[in-house]
């Protein structure tokens, strides 16, 4: 387990609990990020002659990781630029279905553009709920969270392909930022037709950084209009057309992009797998507690698969409290928001219940 932890200093400091707020910076991300910059300092448009060649490595790193092929992989600097340039693809008399309070980067920029809209209820049955409105309201598009982000509410995979095999005509579009990182994720098997993600939470490549992911029928449903000198950089150019290129209008971000890169390099030094194994171990062992101590949302213990996300009760004496043990969580919603990676321990949740059942407030 030490070697999990290995290049983030952060976790000498704090019991850190809250990867779905923010992202962890590994030593080997800083390393290329000052050597990138040095290299900028005394070289200038020299290292950005290479602009191109960094970009197609990157793009190639996120398709192997993800299994999308590399001419299908958009660059974009988070999840609201991209969701919001697709939108604008998107003919304003098609209806979207949405999550009934799912994250407001997706809700809000749908009903900002007047779409015709259509909701499903987040509970304990959420899958459910979902089929129901598909059914009834028979929208064009599907744009929702895999796992939700106050509480952790996850939609499995599997349910995401037979939902699409069920629904062929509906666009699927997920937000993967608060997935993608945490358990293998095969796009092209998912059935999904566009997963969108910033990157500065579980895969930990810093801010500025994400990506989009598009299936190859995509393009004939919606027209994108943003365009700009420069592109889409790399040897991809000429085999994808003008279609990703409208995603990526302008010129890329080295820095961030490349931190983006290494940040993959890493999830692959040490396995998807075994990232996945100690994430599951953390949830699992995390529900039971929260569940004995009575800290949850029927919702949530009414369900199965649950990520490693957990909205646990208490206010804001409780939030300060544990921040004076300089244990980290959010507030979210009417609770806490506790989040555990693979970089966090059984012993880190024993700190963080011993701190709960000390509180005095």
């Amino acid at each position: 387990m030490s070697n999990l932890r290995k290049g983030f200093p952060v976790l000498e400091r704090y019991t850190y609990l809250n990867t779905a707020a923010s992202g962890l910076l590994n030593e080997k991300v800083l390393e290329f990020r000052q050597e990138h910059d040095l290299d900028f300092l005394i070289s200038a448009s020299v290292l950005k002659e290479n602009q191109g060649k960094v970009l197609t490595g990157v793009r190639e790193q996120v398709g192997e990781t993800f299994n999308c092929a590399p001419n299908r992989v958009g660059l974009v600097p988070n999840f609201s630029y991209g969701f919001n340039t697709l939108l604008e693809g998107l003919e304003k008399t098609k209806k979207v279905l949405l999550l009934k309070n799912d994250y407001p980067s997706i809700n809000w920029p749908v009903e900002s553009r007047n779409f015709k809209t259509c909701y499903a209820e987040i509970n304990e049955f959420l899958e459910e709920n979902i089929v129901e409105v598909l059914k009834k309201e028979q929208p064009d598009f599907f744009a929702f969270s895999i796992v939700q982000y106050i509480n952790g509410v996850k939609l499995s995979i599997a349910f995401l392909t037979q939902l699409k095999k069920d629904f062929p005509d509906v666009v699927f579009i997920a937000d993967g930022t608060q997935y993608l990182g945490t358990e293998a994720f095969d796009f092209d098997a998912s059935g999904i037709d566009v997963v969108i993600s910033s990157t500065y939470k579980w895969i930990n490549a810093g801010y500025g950084n994400g990506f989009m992911l598009f299936n190859k029928d995509i393009e004939g449903k919606v027209a994108p209009k943003h365009v700009g000198f420069g592109s889409l950089q790399g040897k991809y150019k000429a085999e994808e057309g003008n279609f990703l290129g409208k995603f990526e209008p302008g010129h890329q971000d080295t820095l961030n992009f490349g931190s983006l890169g290494e940040a993959l390099k890493l999830i692959k030094q040490i396995g998807i797998s075994t990232i996945e194994s100690q994430v599951n171990l953390m949830k699992l062992k995390a529900k039971d507690i929260f569940t004995e101590m009575n800290l949850l949302e029927d919702t949530v213990l009414k369900r199965g698969d649950h990520s490693s996300i957990f909205n646990i009760k208490g206010g804001d004496k409780l939030f300060q409290y544990l921040r004076s043990k300089d244990i980290i969580v959010s507030q979210r919603g009417e609770g806490l928001r506790v989040s555990f990676h693979y970089f966090n321990t059984e012993e880190e949740l024993d700190v963080l219940v011993k701190a709960i059942k000390n509180f005095k407030g």
